[in-house]
């Protein structure tokens, strides 16, 4: 949820240029023209402005509140919409936000910093009050659309993202505003303008996003309607500091530690956990929120709200809904009061060949020290007061993005900031942004688009490669076996960090997360300097009824020679029936099988039986080709789809 005055930035979008290129000092004249407009010399004593109002997004409706203070550029918003609230604000030093489950995080990734600052510069209106926060500002252009002339500026505040306003000419007030966040233009237009004391303020502001193939979701735009507006209220330090978090969480314990076993399937750590008393079995995701089903979700008899749109790794965006609980448990740690998101997960339960219900990820890791122990397999909560860092570990500081931890990692002596995702199953992605500007397709030779992954959205078709070295502060990890992502749409297509560090790299350490302390902790285990191995057939599969469903067979892959096809079904391999094993298994089986040695598979094509002769072949370098280490030739440790 984007704070209900966030996007209240200004602007319209037109049509051909009528007019362009002028000074400085022409974006100054449509400035004062506006402020003229709109008060004029009244703005020069306006302190303080509340506005009360409405709020309708995702088919839910709801009321809103917000408070600036223009010249120290400090705001704070709250919200209630459906069975969601939250509040997001700026101090004047930080901003920060609480989140519908009640954690509160300072937003202190430099995407959310510049964002921050973009909000400041609007809320200070720092477009006649220059002394307040500067900006850099681009040449003033004219155009006309639907008939109407309109005047565009692009604006960049000092430490800010660029912003472009846009003036109604005839009036000289604001139209509409554009800004990137994100994949997203998030365009605002303002209307019902009206007069209080002497200020003309709008009392509509309706927001849209356009991804970036042009297309408008109706279920990320959203309605501010203004009810009232105060001018010179009474403020306090207090209206804009960061709030406490405002549900609660524990340990039942006397120790306040709970360690709980989990299992690891496809890189994934799946726990038993229960929400209102009932068993769930849930993936444990640091890239994810907490999350359910909404079969997991019908069954616990909650009831969810709304229509808003979910993005993850894959293509497509999904429906969103929001679903209060009583609390949530794992092992002996409790949540009360959590809010949980409601999405379809499609096909991932068959992606992964078990059922679940559902995600905990970053409420619980922003409310206990968390520690995963990959080579034992458990999972250990802690009060803050009690955590303690693994033994040996290196510490490395991470950045909040959102709710994702982001570090900075050095990839073969380039720089990349990467997202810490236990929710992945890969090693590492590269998003496709890094990508493209550093042109890692050709240095690193990287195989055709194929299905490496799945996930909120659908599958995710990815570049395989073979990387050198990364490193992480003193750690270096040789030879790991990842993708790049080079689509413009999904996760992976976000500008705001270079990579996803998944699954195939966590398991070599046991993983430690303070986030109070902005800290995860990184202590090797035996797997540290195991070759990360690679898919040799070129499949990926699913779990179906019959067998294995093949979804993609990879381009000059071994499974693709074989004349093996999407929606295929492996019913047994080298005579065995493929039920005879779990479906992470059988990846891991296909990543093991000697290269050369046939294969023999039993396949159903439309209903019918065929028999098919695979022959296994490595798909990427056993070490990588720019050089590096030396490593062993046969791969023996999974580095995930």
């Amino acid at each position: 949820m984007s704070r209900v005055s966030k996007w209240v930035l200004i602007g319209c979008a037109l049509g051909s240029v009528v007019a362009c290129a002028a000074s400085g000092d022409d974006a100054a004249s449509v400035f004062a023209r506006y402020k003229d407009s709109s008060g004029g010399t009244h703005w020069d004593s306006v302190q303080t402005l509340r506005m009360t109002g409405s709020l309708a997004a995702g088919g839910l409706e709801g009321e809103f509140s917000t408070v600036q203070d223009l010249p120290r550029a400090r705001s704070a918003s709250s919200y209630r919409i459906g069975p969601i609230e939250g509040a997001e604000g700026n101090d004047g030093t930080r901003a920060w936000r609480r989140d519908p489950g009640g954690e509160v995080a300072q937003l202190d990734a430099p995407d959310a910093q510049r964002r921050a600052r973009s909000q400041a510069w609007l809320d200070a209106r720092g477009y006649w009050f220059p002394q307040r926060i500067g900006a850099r500002q681009g040449p003033v252009q004219t155009r006309t659309v639907d008939g109407r002339p309109q005047t565009r500026i692009e604006v960049t505040p000092d430490g800010g993202d660029p912003l472009v306003l846009w003036f109604d000419f005839d009036s000289g007030l604001l139209a509409r505003s554009e800004q990137q966040v994100g994949q997203d233009r998030v365009t605002t237009t303002f209307s019902d303008w009206r007069d209080v004391d002497g200020l003309r303020l709008p009392f509509r502001m309706a927001s849209e996003s356009i991804d970036a193939s042009g297309r408008i979701d109706p279920r990320r735009s959203n309605e501010v309607r203004i009810e009232r507006i105060e001018i010179g209220v009474a403020v306090s330090d207090a209206d804009f500091a960061m709030p406490a978090m405002s549900a609660t969480a524990r340990i039942d314990s006397a120790q306040g530690i709970t360690r709980i076993p989990f299992d690891l399937v496809n890189n994934h750590i799946y726990v038993d956990a229960e929400v209102d008393g009932k068993r769930v079995r849930m993936l444990v995701d640091t890239g994810g929120v907490n999350l359910l089903t909404p079969a997991a979700a019908t069954r616990l008899g909650l009831v969810s709200e709304g229509k808003l749109a979910a993005r993850g790794v894959g293509e497509q965006d999904v429906d969103l809904a929001m679903a209060p609980a009583t609390n949530v448990r794992v092992g002996a740690a409790v949540l009360d009061n959590p809010v949980f998101y409601v999405i379809d997960l499609g096909e991932l339960p068959n992606v992964e060949g078990i059922d679940f219900d559902g995600l905990v990820g970053y409420e619980m890791f922003s409310r206990f020290g968390v520690t995963i122990d990959y080579a034992a397999r458990v999972l250990t909560l802690a009060q803050p007061g009690q955590f303690v860092a693994p033994q040996g570990a290196e510490a490395i500081d991470f950045e909040l993005a959102e709710r994702i931890p982001v570090i900075r990692g050095v990839l073969d002596g380039k720089p990349a900031r990467l997202s810490v995702d236990t929710g992945s199953r890969v090693s590492l992605t590269l998003h496709s942004p890094f990508v493209r500007a550093n042109d890692l397709v050709t240095r690193y030779a990287a195989n055709p688009e194929s299905v490496q992954g799945w996930g909120v959205g659908g599958p995710s078709r990815t570049r395989a490669t073979r990387f050198g070295t990364l490193k992480l502060g003193a750690l270096e990890i040789h030879g790991v076996a990842g993708d790049l992502f080079t689509a413009d749409t999904g996760a992976f297509a976000s500008p705001d960090v270079d990579g996803n560090l998944g699954g195939g790299v966590l398991r070599r350490f046991t993983v430690a997360f303070d986030y109070s302390a902005r800290r995860m902790y990184l202590a090797p285990n035996a797997d540290l300097d195991r070759p990360d191995a690679f898919d040799r057939s070129g499949l990926f599969f699913l779990r179906d009824r019959a067998g294995l469903r093949i979804v993609d067979a990879a381009a000059a892959s071994a499974g693709q020679r074989a004349g093996l096809r999407a929606d295929d079904v492996i019913v047994a391999i080298d005579g065995e029936p493929v039920t005879g094993r779990s479906l992470d298994a059988w990846r891991q089986h296909l990543r093991d099988v000697e290269t050369g040695k046939p294969v023999a598979m039993s396949v159903l094509r439309s209903g019918k039986p065929i028999q098919v002769r695979l022959m296994p072949a490595e798909r990427i370098p056993l070490r990588y080709a720019g050089g590096g280490p030396d490593r062993a030739t046969k791969p023996e440790a999974s580095a995930g789809d």
